[in-house]
């Protein structure tokens, strides 16, 4: 019984990890697809958004972090920066009429606002698989079978600080 009991939980657990595993791919795809949304976006407001260049070469450079990190917990941290110089530069788009009235730079923005949607869909997913799966490792008895065979905690894809501050949109012309 002893044995079928630790084989079960067992498979419990590795489940979880791959589930943990398969919702950071989801999350990556998102991830990806933004990354890819960015530099169309950048170089469509770039003409427009001359007194904003800092703002620009942030986000390029945060976007560089994130496609290069090399490991999730980089990755997380990375993308949080992103999420919240986007968030910024929404705002910003909205002092710039002629900007807002392009029809190229409305589809970029609106596929993105699409895009942070999904990202923030899945990382919900993925915190909620982890939460579960972190569970499993600490509570008693799973936790025993856990340490046998060397299970570690997975981390949370956590906000950051930027992404915790509101941001001002100034709507008067």
């Amino acid at each position: 019984m002893i044995i079928l009991w630790i084989v079960i939980v067992y498979n419990s657990l590795v489940k979880l990890r791959k589930r943990i595993q398969n919702a950071w791919a989801q999350i990556d795809v998102q991830l990806k697809r933004r990354s890819d949304l960015i530099p169309n976006l950048v170089s469509s407001v770039k003409g427009y958004m001359k007194f904003e260049r800092d703002t620009l070469e942030r986000i390029m450079t945060a976007r560089a972090k994130a496609v290069s990190g090399s490991n999730v917990e980089e990755r997380m941290k990375a993308e949080g920066e992103i999420s919240g110089l986007l968030g910024r530069l929404f705002a910003l788009v909205e002092n710039y009429p002629e900007l807002k009235a392009n029809q190229n730079v409305s589809n970029l923005m609106e596929e993105l606002r699409n895009t942070e949607d999904k990202i923030a869909y899945t990382r919900q997913f993925y915190n909620d698989i982890v939460m579960r799966y972190n569970t499993k490792l600490e509570v008693f008895p799973s936790n025993l079978v856990a340490r046998m065979f060397g299970f570690k905690a997975h981390p949370f894809f956590e906000a950051l600080e930027i992404d915790r501050k509101r941001v001002d949109v100034d709507l008067q012309i």
